[in-house]
């Protein structure tokens, strides 16, 4: 017998019985889809707090016990063992690769990591000083003319094609943001390099040097690329699967995704922790900031704590903290906000104040310090972020390409303005 929830309206006394979805994990969720046929009603969730907008195989979590699962391997998993273009794989076919499947996904990949000539002009319109993100959202959305009259996305072979074309330019594009901004040329891919390494080499190389990024730094890349691949149906994934929902092209959904995550509260809080850090100055003066975070009457906010949908330790703040040790102590750094960092999260989680309210560091309290050891500027840390976001994304567009339910998305609103009135003419008002 199916599991019903029978909704009644008080008003009228008529019913209408939901039926419910049981998922692999999570709570249940209520079918509302006769709502407004059978009661003439609709929800109002603002944030889509409790709204699924879709059924997805991808990524689970759980908050409360903070869980972080891609097609069923835990997180940590695949941050102990696993490569980033390994973890893409996954999140787009849904299964790990075999050996020779994985040869082959590295070299597709590699084939299509070169960007059209003509793309590099666009660079040259924005500002010197620019805001990467804002050039990545929008060389982005250029591609999309170079692939418009060849993306037929109703054929997954044209589908899986697109995916590989995100995953390979999308790190060509970001090192071209980062160069530009330094008035460094232009660097071609190079075959010989791992994906990572060759980003580093696009990124950082001299072109009057050899380059050869320490292993280590390759390693704590590919890590944080790892822990920001997904992260379920968040704002910015979200409004992929929203603009993929119009048929738009799928670069042009993906730059739509890069200037959500823009967003301060979103992508950009990893540098808004390292400002805080740096405002902080001292670890000595961090018992005064956190009596400032608890002082409702002061606007300072402590950055990289709390998370929308975690309750608990954020899973991947767990690994990046320990990550973020082995870098600075194989790399010799010396990092001074980092031990600023260690004695804010000392404080905090030993505050009642913090524990009361679940506020535990998240992914983006660590990120930035890692970001930072390796010589990246704070203006392209949510560059990096997309950067590794992008297979996620493109995951998620395939996945909404394939959904039987598939049609253009249109939330509704409950109208609170004036009621129909007369238009008056302007010399009578």
């Amino acid at each position: 017998m199916t599991r019903t929830v029978t909704i009644t309206d008080n008003k009228t006394g008529r019913q209408l019985e939901c039926p419910v979805s049981e998922g692999t994990y999570g709570p249940p969720v209520i079918n509302t889809q006769s709502l407004y046929k059978e009661l003439g009603m609709f929800t109002l969730d603002p944030g889509y707090a409790t709204t699924a907008s879709c059924r997805s195989a991808i990524t689970y979590l759980d908050g409360e016990k903070g869980i972080l699962l891609h097609r069923g391997y835990p997180i940590e998993q695949l941050a102990q063992n696993s490569t980033f273009l390994e973890v893409v794989y996954l999140l787009i076919h849904g299964e790990l690769p075999t050996r020779q499947q994985m040869d082959e996904w590295d070299h597709s990949i590699k084939m299509h990591m070169m960007t059209h000539e003509h793309l590099a002009r666009f660079y040259s319109a924005y500002r010197y000083d620019a805001h990467p993100m804002s050039i990545m959202a929008g060389v982005t959305s250029a591609i999309a003319s170079y692939y418009h009259d060849r993306t037929d996305i109703s054929d997954p072979d044209n589908r899986l094609i697109t995916a590989r074309r995100v995953v390979a330019k999308i790190p060509n594009v970001a090192s071209k943001c980062y160069r530009y901004a330094s008035g460094l040329p232009f660097v071609y891919p190079d075959n010989s390099r791992s994906y990572i390494e060759n980003f580093m080499y696009m990124t950082f190389s001299w072109p009057t040097e050899d380059y050869e990024p320490p292993a280590v730094a390759i390693r704590a890349l590919d890590l944080l690329f790892i822990l920001h691949a997904d992260h379920e149906q968040n704002a910015s994934t979200s409004t992929v699967r929203l603009a993929g929902s119009s048929e738009a092209n799928p670069f042009a959904c993906v730059a739509a995704g890069i200037t959500t995550l823009w967003g301060k509260s979103h992508g950009g809080a990893n540098e808004a922790v390292i400002r805080m850090l740096e405002e902080i100055g001292n670890p000595s003066n961090v018992p005064k900031y956190v009596a400032k975070a608890k002082d409702k009457n002061d606007p300072f906010r402590l950055m990289g704590f709390g998370h929308r949908v975690y309750k608990n330790y954020d899973p991947r703040a767990i690994i990046i903290r320990e990550a973020c040790h082995d870098l600075l102590d194989e790399m010799n750094l010396n990092q001074p906000l980092f031990e600023i960092a260690m004695e804010l999260e000392r404080i905090a989680l030993e505050d009642e104040y913090f524990i009361e309210r679940k506020l535990y560091p998240n992914v983006d309290f660590y990120s930035g310090l890692i970001y930072q050891a390796l010589r990246i500027p704070a203006s392209m840390f949510t560059v990096m972020f997309a950067l590794a976001r992008s297979a996620g994304w493109i995951a998620q567009w395939m996945e909404l390409m394939e959904d039987k339910d598939f049609r253009i998305g249109r939330p509704r609103q409950l109208y609170i303005g004036e009621k129909s009135r007369d238009y008056v003419p302007i010399g009578e008002r």
